[in-house]
């Protein structure tokens, strides 16, 4: 039986042990897509994932797929793309340009699952120091990213694209260095993809996945703009940059 959460308590979820094994981790339905809910859910490993048209729904996979950003695998190609820097990354810069990126349709059918209201509930978290994007420019146009949630020093993928070969991995790569200099235990990726295994993702029982997150996420977070940092850093802003390029490659998570 699937639970039908209460729009008024936002604390409220059933617990994890209660998802269901087919389709894997579907947990609860309804509620709705408030900052609190959210932090609520990221905190107890829950996330929402729904299509346009379909209720909000709520999911805890099991097992889980985890990112140890210290653990990251560079394949020897991606390494000497690295090496010639052909892009410059930044984090927080900009956000709603990112999450767009991610929404755009995947195939030629123009599908996406993060309708609107997503898009709107994620930027809330933005403006609040919860959510967080990586950006990756070549010259002055956005060629991929990605953005998640942190939780404490936790952090939660929730979706990349490219524009460009190799974009997003190089903002996954990004992101992984830099959380592992402020000390974030692990990246969430939710599912397993073949992509994110060669990286050096692993899976785990949900149960270990939950007792990480109650190490993790109590710790002292970084809730706000990631960019101050960056700039402390020395790395000049951007302008945005209207232009994009016709072919974009979106997923969900953090394949």
């Amino acid at each position: 039986m699937i639970a039908l959460l209460d729009p008024q308590d936002r604390n409220a979820f059933p617990e994890i042990s209660h998802a269901l094994r087919e389709p894997n981790g579907l947990l609860a339905v309804g509620g709705d897509l408030t900052p609190a809910r959210l932090q609520n859910a990221y905190r107890r490993g829950i996330f929402p994932w729904f299509n346009p048209g379909d209720p909000i729904l709520w999911w805890s996979p099991d097992p889980r797929t985890v990112l140890f950003p210290r653990q990251l695998r560079i394949s020897r190609s991606l390494a000497k793309r690295l090496r010639r820097r052909p892009f410059t990354v930044t984090l927080d810069r900009a956000f709603n340009r990112v999450i767009r990126g991610c929404a755009a349709p995947r195939d030629l059918q123009g599908g996406t699952w993060l309708i609107p209201e997503m898009i709107a509930a994620y930027e809330a978290l933005h403006r609040r120091g919860l959510a967080h994007s990586v950006e990756v420019w070549q010259g002055r146009d956005l060629a991929g990213g990605l953005y998640g949630v942190a939780i404490g020093r936790a952090f939660f993928g929730e979706s990349m694209f490219s524009r460009i070969t190799d974009a997003s991995k190089v903002a996954l790569v990004h992101l992984c260095q830099q959380l592992e200099s402020w000390n974030f235990g692990l990246v969430d990726c939710q599912m397993r993809t073949d992509h994110l295994i060669r990286m050096g993702a692993i899976e785990m029982p949900r149960a270990e996945f939950l007792n990480l997150l109650n190490r993790f996420c109590p710790l002292p977070g970084r809730n706000f703009s990631w960019d101050d940092d960056r700039r402390e850093d020395g790395v000049a802003p951007l302008p945005d940059d209207p232009s994009s390029p016709s072919t974009t490659q979106a997923h969900s998570g953090l394949p």
